[in-house]
C-alpha cells in the first residue's frame, strides 16, 4: 500500500505540545480497512452500544410498539394436519361486545394443509378480547389422510402433500460403480442418519404493528430480518405508500427471512378494514406451528476407506424433510474429497409448516451425518479421526483453513487424553471426546446504502436501513465510523432499522456485515475526505490530503484544533456523504472446526457435555467480544440440536406433541458447559466475512462423536436421548456374549 507524509502536532494527554513530528501514513485514495493489526476500536473488543436500553428493559421490540387507537388482532388455526372445512361461522365472534372484525381466511370447502394453517383472523379492542373472539369461531372439519414422517411419507401409495412425497430430486455419478468400488476398500460403514425437524425458538414471537388510519400512507412495525421486505408486502395490503421499521429484534435464525409473514398480512387486511392500527403477536403455540422450521433429515451411506486413511468411495441418498416446502439439505461428502462418489437428494412433502432457512440452512444436518460416518470410519482403520480428517481435505485454501483449525482445536480441547479407547475406564461414568468441521459461504452483496452527517456542533449521524437481528450491527456501524473518524464511540449517534434511511438487504446466509460494513466504511472515508477539504484552511494545509483526524483532533501543517472547532467549517445545514457497498472490502468463505467432551452416565444413559470448542475464521472481524458471542451462541444451539431438540409428531393424529417450550427441549444454564470460543487470526484474509451461521454448524456432529468415544455407543439420530444411550448399551453387551 501507498504511503504519504504528513506534519501533526505531538500530543500529550490530549493536547498538543507545541512540538511537530513527521509520519508515514497510508494513502489509501479509496476506502480500505487498513492492517488488520493496527486498528484502534474494529478486530478489538467492543461492548455493545445497545447493551445499556437491553439490560434496562428500556429497548423498545415490535412486541413493546403502541400507537393510540390500536386494536388487536388473533388467529384462529386449523386443528389437522389435512382437513377439509365444511363449515366456519363467526356469528357468535362477532356479537362480542369489543370485537370489532373477523375475517375468514379459509372459505368453507377450503383445505388445510398442516396443523397450524391460518383459518380465520379477529380483531378487538383488547387481547383478551380477541381471544374470546377467536374462541367463539365455529369451524366444522372433514379430515383428510395426511402423512407426517418421512417413512410413511416414502411408502407406496402414501397421500401426497403439493406435489407429490418427494420432490427435486437430482443426482451426481454412478451409484453401482461407486458402491463396487465401497465393496472392495477395506472398511465399510453402511448406516443411516437422522436428525429431526427443529425449530428456531426466537425469544420474540412474530409481530407487527399495521399503523394505518385511512391517510394516504402508513407505518407498519414488524419484526422481520428484512427492513425493505416490509414496504411491498404491506403496500399490496393496505394500497397505500408504506414505512416499514424494524426496532429491536428477539432473534430471527432465518424464520423472519420475508416481509411481514402471514401475521403481517392479516394486520394489514384487518387495518383496512378498519381504518384501525392493528397490532399482532404470535402466541409460542403458533409460533411452533406456524412460522416455518428446520427441515429434518435422512441420510443414507454406503462409504469405504482403505487403512492408509483414503476415503475411496462414498454413496448417499439424501432426504429434507421439508413439511410442505423444500427441506433442502447440504450435498455430500461436504467438506470431504473422495476419489468416487455417488449422491442423490430429494426433497420429502408431508402435512407440516413449511421449512424456511434457519441457521446455516440443511448444513447442520449433512454435517452431523457425514461427520458421524467420517468417525466410523477412523475407527474401523485405527486411524486418529483428527488425521484422518486432515488427509481427506481437499488440498487448497479451505483444506489448509480446516488444517489449523483442528490443530488449534485438538490443543485447545485436550485431544490426545481422550479415550484410546471407545468406552475405556472403570466406573460408569465415561469420558470422551469428538471433533468435527463446517463450512459456511458468507460474504456481501450490493444493496447497502448509508449516510454519514457532520453537523457544526459536532455531532455524527450514521443512518442506515439496515435491521440489527441482536447481532451486534449497532455497535460495529458506529465503531467503523468513529475510526475512521478520529473519535470516540460516543461521539458517534447510529439510526437504523427504517426504510426512511438507506436501503439495505435482508440478514440471512451471513451477509449482512459484509454488505453494511463496507457501505459503512464507504460513507464514513469520503465524510472524513468531505471534511478535511473544509479544515484545511484552517490548519494552513496545502490540501486535504495533510489534513488526519485522530484523538478527537483534527491535525495537518503540524497544528492541530479540536474535533468542535473543526466542525465550525461545516455548512450549517451540515456536511454529509454517503456510502455504498464496496467488493474489495467484502469477502467469502467461512470454515470452522468444532471439539467436544462429554461424561456419559452408562447406568442411566444421561449425557453431560463439560466442554466444548470452536475455531473460526472470518477475516477481518470488526468486534471480537461479538464475534466470541457469536462462536459461543453456535456451539450452545449445536448442543441443542445434538442432545436435546426436535420436533415430536403424533403419526396417527398429524398433530405437534411438543410445541411450547415445556415440551420441546432447550439447553438451560445447567447444561452449559465450558465454552471456548476462537478466533481464527490464522487467516490472513482483510476482508468482511459474516460468521453467525458457520459457528452453528459441526457442533452437533462433534458431540455425538465425542458420545460414541466415551461408552462405544453410536447414536445415529439425533437428539441423543438416554434411552438410545441404554439401548445401544444393551446392544453391546449381546454382542460381546
Amino acid at each position: 500500500m501507498a504511503t504519504k507524509t504528513i506534519k501533526v502536532p505531538k500530543m500529550l494527554n490530549g493536547a498538543p505540545t507545541g512540538e511537530v513530528d513527521t509520519i508515514q501514513v497510508e494513502d489509501y485514495g479509496v476506502a480500505t480497512w487498513g492492517p488488520k493489526t493496527k486498528h484502534r476500536l474494529l478486530n478489538t473488543h467492543l461492548p455493545r452500544v445497545d447493551a445499556p436500553n437491553k439490560t434496562t428493559g428500556t429497548a423498545i421490540y415490535t412486541h413493546d410498539v403502541k400507537v393510540p387507537g390500536m386494536l388487536h388482532g388473533r388467529l384462529v388455526t386449523s386443528i389437522h394436519a389435512h382437513a377439509r372445512i365444511t363449515s366456519i361461522d363467526i356469528s357468535a365472534a362477532q356479537k362480542i361486545p369489543g370485537v370489532k372484525a373477523v375475517l375468514p381466511i379459509v372459505a368453507a370447502g377450503g383445505e388445510v394443509i398442516y396443523e397450524g394453517q391460518a383459518v380465520a383472523a379477529v380483531a378487538a379492542t383488547t387481547p383478551e378480547i380477541a381471544l374470546d373472539g377467536a374462541r367463539a369461531i365455529v369451524v366444522k372439519y372433514q379430515v383428510l389422510p395426511h402423512v407426517v414422517t418421512v417413512d410413511d411419507a416414502l411408502k407406496p401409495g402414501a397421500p401426497t402433500v403439493g406435489r407429490g412425497p418427494g420432490r427435486g430430486g437430482n443426482g451426481q455419478g454412478n451409484q453401482q460403480q461407486v458402491e463396487a468400488a465401497v465393496a472392495a476398500c477395506d472398511a465399510v460403514v453402511e448406516a443411516e442418519y437422522r436428525t429431526p425437524i427443529l425449530h428456531h425458538c426466537c425469544l420474540e414471537t412474530h409481530a407487527v404493528v399495521a399503523d394505518f388510519r385511512g391517510g394516504p400512507n402508513a407505518t407498519v412495525y414488524v419484526s422481520t430480518q428484512a427492513t425493505f421486505g416490509i414496504p411491498g408486502d404491506a403496500q399490496r395490503e393496505l394500497g397505500v405508500p408504506v414505512t416499514g421499521v424494524v426496532t429491536h429484534m428477539g432473534g430471527g435464525f432465518g424464520s423472519k427471512g420475508g416481509g411481514i409473514g402471514v401475521v403481517g398480512q392479516w394486520a394489514c387486511r384487518l387495518a383496512k378494514q378498519l381504518n384501525t392500527p392493528v397490532k399482532m403477536v404470535n402466541t409460542r403455540r403458533e409460533e411452533f406451528l406456524m412460522t416455518g422450521n428446520g427441515p429434518g433429515s435422512l441420510h443414507k451411506f454406503k462409504a469405504g476407506a482403505n487403512k492408509n486413511g483414503t476415503l475411496v468411495a462414498i454413496s448417499t441418498i439424501q432426504y429434507g424433510m421439508g413439511g410442505i416446502g423444500n427441506g433442502g439439505i447440504a450435498a455430500q461428502p461436504y467438506s470431504y474429497v473422495a476419489q468416487n462418489v455417488f449422491r442423490q437428494s430429494t426433497s420429502v412433502n408431508t402435512h407440516e409448516d413449511s421449512s424456511v432457512p434457519m441457521r446455516a440452512p440443511g448444513h447442520p444436518q449433512a454435517c452431523f451425518a457425514m461427520e458421524s460416518l467420517m468417525d466410523e470410519l477412523a475407527y474401523k482403520i485405527g486411524m486418529d479421526p483428527v488425521e484422518f480428517r486432515k488427509k481427506n481435505l481437499p488440498n487448497n485454501a479451505n483444506g489448509t483453513a480446516w488444517h489449523r483449525q483442528l490443530d488449534a482445536g485438538a490443543k485447545a480441547i485436550g485431544w490426545a487424553n481422550r479415550n484410546a479407547t471407545p468406552g475405556g475406564g472403570a466406573g460408569p461414568l465415561k469420558r470422551g471426546m469428538g471433533c468435527a468441521i463446517g463450512s459456511w459461504g458468507g460474504g456481501g452483496r450490493a444493496q447497502c446504502v448509508v449516510d454519514v452527517k457532520i453537523s457544526q456542533d459536532g455531532s455524527v449521524l450514521v443512518t442506515s436501513g439496515s435491521q440489527d437481528l441482536g447481532t451486534g450491527t449497532r455497535t460495529y456501524v458506529r465503531a467503523i465510523v468513529a475510526e475512521e473518524l478520529g473519535l470516540d464511540m460516543t461521539a458517534v449517534v447510529e439510526k437504523i432499522g427504517s426504510t426512511a434511511y438507506g436501503n439495505a438487504g435482508g440478514s440471512g446466509g451471513s451477509t449482512t456485515t459484509a454488505s453494511l460494513a463496507p457501505a459503512v466504511k464507504d460513507a464514513a472515508y469520503n465524510a472524513r475526505i468531505a471534511l478535511a477539504k473544509l479544515v484545511a484552511p484552517l490548519l494552513g494545509a496545502a490540501s486535504a490530503d495533510e489534513v488526519w483526524f485522530d484523538k478527537g483532533q483534527a491535525m495537518g501543517n503540524g497544528k492541530s484544533i479540536p474535533w468542535k472547532q473543526a466542525c465550525a467549517a461545516v455548512p450549517a445545514a451540515g456536511l454529509s456523504a454517503r456510502g455504498q457497498f464496496v467488493g474489495a472490502l467484502s469477502g467469502n468463505g467461512a470454515h470452522g472446526a468444532s471439539f467436544a467432551e462429554v461424561e456419559v452416565d452408562t447406568d442411566t444413559g444421561h449425557v453431560r457435555v463439560t466442554k466444548m470448542c470452536h475455531v473460526q475464521d472470518g477475516g477481518l472481524i470488526m468486534n471480537r467480544l461479538t464475534a466470541e458471542s457469536q462462536i459461543n451462541g453456535g456451539m450452545i444451539q449445536s448442543l441443542g440440536m445434538a442432545l436435546f431438540e426436535g420436533r415430536v409428531m403424533d403419526p396417527a393424529l398429524g398433530i405437534m406433541l411438543n410445541p411450547a417450550f415445556n415440551d420441546y427441549k432447550l439447553p438451560g444454564a445447567m447444561e452449559m458447559p465450558e465454552l471456548i470460543p476462537i478466533i481464527d487470526d490464522g487467516d490472513e484474509r482483510n476482508v468482511v466475512i459474516g460468521i453467525a451461521e458457520p459457528a452453528n454448524i459441526p457442533g452437533c456432529g462433534a458431540v455425538a462423536n465425542a458420545v460414541f468415544n466415551a461408552c462405544g455407543v453410536r447414536v445415529r439420530e439425533t437428539p441423543i436421548t438416554p434411552d438410545k444411550i441404554l439401548n445401544g448399551l444393551i446392544e453391546l453387551r449381546r454382542a460381546k456374549a
